[in-house]
């Protein structure tokens, strides 16, 4: 690695109440030598707050490869540049993710500093299961992509999360209820950290029923297809433990043979040659 490279900082910065920013974030912003900003406007008022003036340069999706080529130059000249986006961690559905590649390629270090991060806050109040989880970030606007991720949602065994924006999530929502089962847990987290911050919790319709008019920004936390997660449990058992676990409850062989051919999805033959 070469020591006269800078480094590059990704900063997390608050979601929305502004003490939810790190001793570390602070010191790091006022120690770079420049900032890359989502949207230089937003974060100036951040930095404002904290009393920090820095160099800014405008660095957001539509500019990401031109200015990552200026970012890297000034890296290369020693220069220590610290990326933040406008709300949460970069490069989590933000600017970020190409610097990174890119300074990872040329060996010019990449430090995260933590903070705050909508998705991880959101699950962690839902009461949906969090030790598996998916994350599809927005879903596509072309009908054929958005179409598959619905239908890996409608399958998916672990809980997903995804981000919304306030007008489409309606849409969203009549979208999910043609696949998605009734009984499926969904968590709506808006404005988490500000001062309307409100968890809308109930099954498709419940939630469809709540979610008009909503604005803010908005996490849309699913619970997982517990068929799914169901069929994935009895895969993770041998035939044999599968058949033990009916026999002990008293039900007949033919009628633990048709029960283990439903819950693995096999005919009732291929389930019988492994008894015989």
């Amino acid at each position: 690695m070469k020591e006269e490279n800078g480094i590059l900082y990704i900063v997390a910065t608050p979601i929305g109440n502004l003490e939810d920013i790190t001793l570390r974030a602070i010191r790091i912003l006022n120690e770079v030598d420049v900032i890359a900003a989502e949207d230089t406007r937003h974060t100036l008022k951040l930095l404002n707050h904290l009393e920090i003036s820095k160099p800014l340069i405008s660095y957001h999706r539509h500019n990401e490869d031109v200015k990552s080529e200026l970012l890297i130059k000034k890296l290369q000249e020693g220069q220590n540049v610290a990326i933040v986006s406008d709300a949460g961690t970069p490069g989590i559905c933000d600017p970020g993710e190409e610097i990174i590649k890119k300074c990872i390629e040329l060996e010019i270090k990449v430090i995260p500093i933590p903070g705050a991060c909508a998705m991880i806050n959101s699950l962690i109040c839902s009461g949906i299961d969090t030790k598996e989880f998916i994350f599809l970030g927005f879903l596509p606007l072309n009908k054929k992509l958005r179409k598959e991720k619905i239908e890996e949602i409608e399958k998916a065994n672990k809980t997903i999360i995804i981000y919304e924006a306030p007008h489409k999530i309606e849409d969203t929502l009549q979208d999910l209820k043609k696949v998605i089962d009734a009984k499926r847990k969904i968590v709506i987290a808006r404005e988490i950290t500000k001062i309307y911050e409100e968890f809308i919790r109930g099954n498709i319709d419940e939630i469809i029923s709540k979610a008009k008019g909503l604005k803010g920004e908005i996490v849309l936390i699913i619970e997982g297809n517990k068929e799914e997660i169901e069929k994935n449990n009895w895969n993770n058992l041998t035939l044999e433990e599968h058949y033990k676990i009916y026999e002990v409850q008293g039900f007949t062989k033919k009628e633990i043979v048709k029960k283990i051919a439903k819950d693995r999805n096999l005919s009732k033959n291929e389930v019988y040659q492994n008894f015989i």
